[in-house]
């Protein structure tokens, strides 16, 4: 599992649904406690080998299957715009917007640098539209994650003064 699926999912992406795991490099969720229906989200591949451009995700029914499904791009969800940029990496260019799951390179996950606010603004989107609530009902539930954003700082002194 080089590419570090269960990583990606539960703590960089951080999707709010408390009924979820992570097999293999899928993720499954349930939304809303009692319905049948369930999502589904795998890294979309390419044409090449270990090579991903985005997430699929899927609805599924348990005895009817897939009943919807889209790709979510990285390049559409500037998923790697600052990475690609330091890399000096261009639209048409290999690797451009994509993971490519080397297994022998296993010291960073191959999603390192990736900015997901777009992709996870867009799977709000899609989920508010299968499963109506579940986006803010499981997010109540679920407690916080630490992030870079919510880590306590120490707070500046009351005397100091702003200088520019």
């Amino acid at each position: 599992m080089s590419l570090h699926a269960r990583q990606f999912f539960t703590e960089h992406l951080t999707l709010p649904f408390t009924e979820s795991t992570v097999v293999g490099n899928t993720y499954y969720a349930t939304p809303l406690p009692n319905s049948v229906l369930r999502l589904r989200i795998d890294f979309s591949r390419t044409i090449r080998e270990n090579e991903y451009d985005g997430l699929r995700l899927a609805v599924v029914h348990p005895e009817k299957g897939d009943v919807d499904a889209v790709v979510l791009t990285f390049d559409e969800h500037d998923t790697f715009t600052r990475r690609d940029a330091a890399r000096e990496v261009r639209p048409g260019y290999s690797g451009y917007a994509r993971i490519l799951d080397l297994r022998h390179h296993n010291r960073q996950p191959p999603w390192s640098g990736a900015d997901v606010g777009g992709l996870r603004a867009a799977i709000e989107q899609y989920t508010q539209i299968w499963f109506p609530g579940a986006w803010t009902t499981t997010a109540r539930s679920r407690p916080a994650a630490r992030t870079a954003r919510n880590i306590p700082t120490a707070q500046a002194s009351p005397t100091a003064t702003r200088t520019r």
